[in-house]
């Protein structure tokens, strides 16, 4: 099969999703009003409410949801057969994912950008939103903590280059990406020089930081080796002091760039299927992979962000709603940019399953290989792929490198941000004022990410503390799909206090529910069977939050519909 083919058919479904399905969706369930102000006028602060232009929180928002989960999903999810991986793409980013993101957008955006934590109080009591803010705060640090390490081990030294994981040639063009993204914000806001001319000067920069950084691979510090432990400090203090940054010095620039130097990628990626006349070498099924679980339910659980994300609820109603300057933007940002999620898992689905070529048998021997060098297989494939358009292999791998730490980068930043608010409504909540303060929350949601990142648990079979980076990933697939689940059962209870349609969110919920359940229970046997204590802990606290919030949601539907607090 022609990897090509595939691009064309999913990217021909996708538009065809938008055109109809989506707008359905605005019209029925979330209509959208713009003679009505967003939140981000009617609160605008300068600080986290700013209404800014639709290409800058379209960046914003697609940067903060992407991430590594669609690159690292279907570079995992891969060795189970590219078929069901794509069809759960396809299937889940029309039906489940876009309408998760614009159902959480929409709520958010018409009771006061309030997050969905706050309106399930609303329509299912206070213990509910106690609940869901406990559950997104543990779901988000334990994310966070996962592309902590990732970033950590693909910026560290290491033989072998991107075949062995290491591209410490990213760290120059990702740290000069920064800087360009505080100049572009302080000449926009402060100086209103024209964005076109200033996107096209900072991308142009951001390219010639890519060479020099092939030229200059960063790989220590005053002296000392900038080693994979070593990074993840770094990257913690990073986390910090932007997270403390009004979003429109850093956040909103970086991530605007950054979305743009995807479209490149993306672009480049599909030049080079064009002309590279790339064939998929991976096997169309392959139910039984040496080491891996069963493909029900962790396919869909493994393949998050590409699908469906919980992660994605907290930023369509934290970050994304603050900034959105009229509510009909809501149609392209919430639903549209899922959509392009799902294009982006696709194109990382076919790097590794057309783009390694000859390779793809070596690198998927098992399982426990697969999880520990699906980035580095991202890496190779799509630099491979984007080396057919002219490019020198080594720089198309760094480009391909740098994109993908900027997604990461930005979505920890977004993350730390969502854990302070969430942990400001909890102070809000239970009436705890130290809670309720910036600076304090932020250093917390930093300590709460950094926690999992340097967590290590004993080695079953040796007993040395090990981290648990690898086996971090499956834990955050299932809290992340849960949180999904548990943001669309929310939506349903919103729509159904209005009189609205709930089958298009009910039906996902379901079926996300089911599989992300069933996941847990595998994963607290199988913990339990390597005596990891300390994971079948986590497993079991997210399976009785979740379990718990089902309840409260339960009676609530059964109780009469929710009247006084929210607006339709």
């Amino acid at each position: 099969m022609n990897a090509l083919f595939i691009l064309v058919g999913v990217g021909v479904l996708l538009l065809l999703a938008y055109r109809w399905y989506g707008r359905w969706l605005a019209q029925r369930m979330f209509p959208l009003d713009d003679a009505e102000p967003t939140p981000a006028h009617t609160l605008r602060d300068g600080r986290d409410f700013v209404p800014a232009p639709p290409m800058v929180v379209f960046g914003h928002h697609f940067a903060s949801i992407a991430g590594l989960g669609p690159l690292l999903g279907p570079a995992i999810a891969v060795i189970w057969g590219w078929v069901p991986a794509l069809l759960w793409i396809v299937v889940g980013c029309i039906f489940v994912g876009a309408v998760h993101d614009l159902g959480c957008l929409y709520s958010s955006m018409r009771n006061r950008a309030r997050s969905v934590a706050d309106l399930a109080c609303d329509v299912a009591g206070a213990r509910a939103r106690t609940l869901f803010l406990l559950f997104g705060i543990f779901a988000i640090a334990l994310a966070m903590g996962v592309f902590v390490i990732n970033i950590a081990n693909l910026f560290a030294p290491g033989a072998g280059g991107a075949e062995g994981g290491h591209v410490p040639e990213a760290v120059l063009p990702s740290a000069a990406l920064i800087v360009l993204a505080l100049g572009v914000g302080i000449l926009f806001y402060r100086y209103r020089i024209a964005l076109a001319k200033l996107t096209v000067f900072a991308l142009m920069l951001s390219l010639v930081f890519v060479w020099l950084g092939v030229q200059y691979p960063i790989t220590n510090l005053f002296g000392a080796e900038l080693n994979a432990s070593l990074w993840i400090y770094l990257l913690l203090g990073y986390a910090l002091i932007a997270t403390l940054l009004p979003v429109w010095l850093l956040l909103q620039p970086r991530d605007y760039l950054n979305s743009f130097q995807l479209f490149l990628g993306m672009g480049l990626l599909l030049i080079g299927a064009l002309v590279g006349g790339f064939t998929l070498t991976a096997p169309a099924v392959n139910p039984n992979p040496q080491g891996a679980p069963p493909m029900f339910p962790l396919l869909f659980i493994t393949i998050a962000c590409g699908a469906v994300s919980g992660f994605h609820s907290l930023v369509a109603s934290g970050t994304t709603v603050r900034q959105l300057d009229r509510q009909s933007h809501a149609l392209p940002i919430g639903y549209g940019g899922m959509l392009l999620e799902g294009l982006l898992a696709t194109l990382a689905l076919l790097a590794v399953a057309a783009g390694l070529g000859a390779e793809w048998q070596a690198r998927y021997p098992d399982w426990l290989t697969a999880g520990k060098s699906a980035l580095a297989n991202f890496v190779h494939g799509a630099g491979a792929m984007v080396s057919k358009v002219g490019i020198p292999l080594e720089i198309a791998k760094v480009f391909v490198a740098t994109v993908a730490v900027g997604f990461a980068l930005t979505t920890l930043d977004t993350g730390a941000r969502l854990i302070r608010y969430n942990l400001q409504e909890l102070g809000r909540a239970w009436r705890i004022p130290p809670l309720e303060n910036a600076v304090l929350t932020t250093v917390l949601a930093v300590g709460l990410i950094g926690f999992f990142a340097l967590l290590k648990a004993p080695d079953p079979v040796t007993g040395e503390l090990k981290s648990v980076g690898t086996l971090l990933w499956s834990l955050f697939g299932a809290s992340n799909q849960l949180l999904a689940a548990l943001a669309l059962l929310v939506v349903s209870l919103y729509l159904r206090s209005l009189g609205r349609p709930t089958l298009p969110t009910l039906v996902p919920m379901g079926f996300m529910l089911i599989a992300t359940l069933t996941a847990l229970i595998i994963g607290m046997r199988n913990f339990a069977e390597q005596g990891n204590t300390l994971l079948l802990g986590f497993s079991a606290l997210i399976f009785a939050l979740a379990v718990w919030l089902v309840g409260e949601a339960v009676m609530a539907w059964r109780r009469e519909r929710a009247t006084a607090t929210i607006r339709p």
